[in-house]
């Protein structure tokens, strides 16, 4: 990938923190800007920042250098490498991945393989129902994959929740970006591959978490919320929530 200066980059991460509909979006760290500026993003990645706006998402969930983060089912990566810089040598990632994956011959040698320059990227195979840590976190992540938890066979969302509240630190964060379809509860999170916001406040508040924040930064009022979220009529463009939940100290 062609290595672009800097100074330019960081102009335009500051061009794409500009105001979202009377919004007042989070400004980004410098260990921010520069995880989104890195040289080593794939090109696929980077021609996605425009509607993810990952520079004010990563501000608004609360990363910050040092922090240990779990990631929750990271695909291929976009935000684990995001992550990974803005946490710095002295963070840590650990990017958690299901058994079915890690089953696929390969898969998860050639997921390590792709991070090499990531020295910070744990991958983590496990059911996320049961997943624990050897210590506390400080941060979990999970961004359009809320819904999917619904999908697996024998879904326990309620588990999974109390797994996350389990391996944060008191005060630690769990953070939640997903499609949106509001008023559908969880009936359309294998149709449409979305989730009504409300039944992720209640789900995740069930387990004791508090919601501390929402960011309109990704909303799309013009979404009719009718299509599947990868329908090509509004792929990149659905009605995206982000909350930020805080576990009580």
């Amino acid at each position: 990938m062609k290595r672009v200066p800097y100074a330019l980059a960081m102009v335009a991460i500051l061009a794409l923190a500009g105001p979202v509909q009377g919004q007042r979006v989070p400004s980004a760290s410098r260990a921010i800007a520069a995880a989104v500026a890195d040289s080593g993003r794939p090109a696929e990645d980077v021609a996605r920042d425009a509607e993810r706006r990952p520079a004010q998402i990563v501000a608004f969930a609360g990363v910050r250098p040092g922090d240990r983060i779990v990631e929750l089912a990271p695909g291929g990566g976009y935000y684990t490498r995001i992550l990974a810089r803005s946490v710095g040598p002295h963070g840590h990632v650990y990017a958690v991945v299901s058994p079915r994956f890690a089953q696929q011959p390969g898969a998860l040698d050639r997921l390590r393989t792709s991070f090499s320059a990531y020295p910070n990227v744990e991958f983590i195979v496990s059911d996320i129902r049961s997943l624990t840590m050897a210590q506390p976190v400080d941060l979990v992540w999970t961004t359009e994959n809320y819904h999917d938890f619904h999908n697996v066979p024998n879904a326990d969302i309620a588990a999974l929740d109390r797994a996350v509240f389990g391996v944060l630190k008191p005060g630690g964060i769990f953070y939640v970006e997903d499609h949106a379809a509001p008023g559908t509860g969880v009936s359309a999170t294998s149709t449409l591959h979305r989730i009504d916001p409300q039944a992720v406040r209640d789900e995740v508040r069930a387990a004791g978490f508090r919601l501390e924040a929402e960011s309109q930064l990704l909303a799309n009022p013009a979404d009719p919320h009718s299509a599947r979220s990868n329908d090509p009529s509004i792929r990149g463009h659905t009605d995206r929530f982000a909350m930020r939940f805080r576990k009580p100290r």
